[in-house]
């Protein structure tokens, strides 16, 4: 159940930041932030819970935060050129 609930949560983490990155707002980028926080967490439990699959998981979970982070920075970096435009 855990391992279903992980999935959902990491790919609306990623497709929220891509419509963070298409139509950014300071509430998406929060819900974002959560997102990203709630894989983490659920990740760790996954991996803490079944060691055995721990390096798979873990570079799993580096190119996943890698790609979000990247999503997310570039969206706030849109945001405050938004912002200042105005």
């Amino acid at each position: 159940m855990i391992v279903i609930l992980h999935v959902i949560i990491a790919l609306s983490s990623i497709a929220l930041a891509s419509y963070a990155f298409m139509r950014p707002s300071a509430s998406i980028l929060r819900i974002s932030y959560g997102l990203v926080g709630m894989t983490f967490a659920s990740g760790f439990y996954l991996v803490w819970s079944a060691p055995a699959h721990m390096l798979q998981a873990c570079v799993s979970g580096v190119v996943y935060i890698t790609v979000v982070s990247v999503a997310i920075v570039a969206a706030r970096h849109k945001l405050v050129a938004v912002k200042n435009n105005i």
